[in-house]
């Protein structure tokens, strides 16, 4: 797969404790994603993530899945 660039906006939903990851590359093409549910302390932990630290998460975890 040819290395595009990317940018990562995340947007969390608290009662779930879950957060939305939508990947949008160059091209215009999208990508969305959704982490499992989290514990509440992981949850808050995930909060201060930076772009970068999403994506890491993405590359690193299996925490997540298509939408």
């Amino acid at each position: 797969m040819k290395n595009s660039t990317s940018t990562i906006e995340v947007k969390s939903n608290q009662s779930a404790r879950t957060f939305t990851i939508r990947k949008t590359y160059s091209d215009g093409s999208k990508v969305k994603y959704r982490t499992v549910q989290m514990v509440q302390s992981e949850f808050d932990s995930e909060e201060m993530n930076t772009e970068n630290d999403w994506r890491q998460f993405l590359n690193a975890t299996n925490d997540y899945y298509k939408v």
